[in-house]
């Protein structure tokens, strides 16, 4: 098995990322188009984390930090890459980022049906905090 390369997404890669989600990810996101992800990339130029193998996208992850909290979102590895160590790659970058910005604590939008993530999650140190719910209000519509 070749190396992982673990790098931050450019403008050339934003077709390639939302059709790797459409596969790799579980779920869409109001955010899933071109123009949610430019705005992404434009803004904070390294939250977009890849992990490429043979020149190939086998994961992502978005780790956002608004100089507050360190948010995680859009972990995705391909069905290929699965239990290869992609994800845990990750995160580990992203962990990295958040720690360099002084990030103190990092938080992941995990979908309460997706039992593979909650096992990959929790192998991650990451742990459901009941007492939070998510509110949530549509500012845009597609």
């Amino acid at each position: 098995m070749t190396e992982l390369r673990i790098r931050a997404a450019g403008p050339d890669d934003l077709d390639t990322v939302l059709a790797f989600w459409k596969v790799a990810a579980e779920g869409t996101s109001i955010s899933d188009d071109r123009a949610g992800v430019e705005r992404l990339v434009a803004r904070d130029p390294e939250a977009l984390i890849l992990a490429e193998r043979d020149g190939e996208l086998a994961g992502t992850v978005i780790a956002g930090f608004d100089g507050w909290r360190c948010h995680l979102y859009r972990l995705a590895v391909h069905p290929d890459h699965r239990r290869q160590g992609v994800g845990g790659a990750l995160l580990s970058a992203a962990e990295e980022r958040f720690v360099r910005l002084g990030g103190r604590r990092g938080d992941a939008m995990v979908l309460t049906r997706n039992e593979t993530a909650h096992h990959a999650w929790r192998a991650a140190g990451y742990a459901p905090e009941e007492k939070w719910r998510r509110w949530v209000k549509h500012l845009a519509e597609n």
